[in-house]
């Protein structure tokens, strides 16, 4: 493959949201076996009703030569209040209770929907997402960042310990914990403390989940079964006013 050579943007047309689209496909669908009500298996594009109401962050690779939709590497989907007012809620109200987000005062956005092509995870794709990021984030004046992140798989058994870990050492202050709603409710108080192999614990936990806990991130109260699209998710919130220093400059791109 050719070095890359990345363009990062809002979707700007059809071709744009159509190419995160059938990259979702390509990683929800086909890789992970997710599945949605509005999934097009004909076309291959993985959709649901609340893009409509979002941004959506691009990552392209002018040296790929894709054609569109698959021109598209890389992807984050961003809701603001105005988005979930138009749609009716917030994509991870249909999973955990957000009251305390949303009667903090402070200025939302919900992240999700974050994917790349699996040729360009483990460099700096992920990087230039992030800054992208970060500076949505600055000019729209964000205080607070949240989303459901997934484990692959249902078997809380196999999770238990990364599950555990997160609740112990990662869990959110009263004021931001949200709770997953009762219907698929998953404690992740399952191994005491003291008992769980903290480094293989972590070596279990999804890349991104450690990347929020890399920079201030944490969870909410509990998991949330999502058998449609075979994860166990969690909510992680990130203060941006709390952020340390060091995060912060890791999150803005500044090393």
């Amino acid at each position: 493959m050719s070095e890359p050579r990345f363009t990062i943007r809002l979707a700007q047309s059809e071709a744009d949201l159509l190419g995160a689209q059938r990259l979702r496909y390509r990683v929800f669908v086909e890789e992970l076996g997710s599945d949605g009500a509005l999934v097009d298996h004909h076309m291959r594009f993985e959709r649901d009703r609340f893009d409509t109401a979002s941004h959506h962050l691009i990552l392209i690779d002018e040296a790929r030569c894709a054609k569109a939709p698959d021109h598209v590497v890389g992807v984050y989907r961003f809701m603001d209040q105005g988005g979930a007012a138009q749609a009716g809620q917030f994509y991870s109200e249909g999973e955990y209770d957000l009251s305390k987000l949303k009667d903090s005062g402070r200025k939302l956005l919900e992240l999700g929907r974050s994917c790349l092509d699996p040729a360009y995870r483990g460099g700096a794709a992920m990087f230039h997402l992030w800054n992208a990021l970060a500076e949505f984030a600055q000019e729209h004046q964000i205080e607070l960042m949240f989303g459901v992140a997934s484990f692959h798989g249902t078997d809380i058994d196999k999770l238990s310990a990364p599950l555990s870990l997160l609740h112990h050492r990662h869990l959110a202050a009263d004021a931001l914990r949200v709770r997953a709603l009762e219907t698929s409710f998953q404690s992740m108080n399952l191994i005491p403390e003291a008992e769980i192999d903290r480094r293989t614990a972590m070596l279990e936990v999804p890349a991104l989940i450690k990347a929020y806990l890399r920079l201030g991130g944490v969870v909410g109260e509990g998991a949330f079964i999502d058998r449609d699209f075979n994860t166990t998710d969690v909510c992680l919130i990130l203060d941006t006013e709390a952020m340390p220093a060091r995060s912060r400059s890791i999150y803005q791109g500044r090393q």
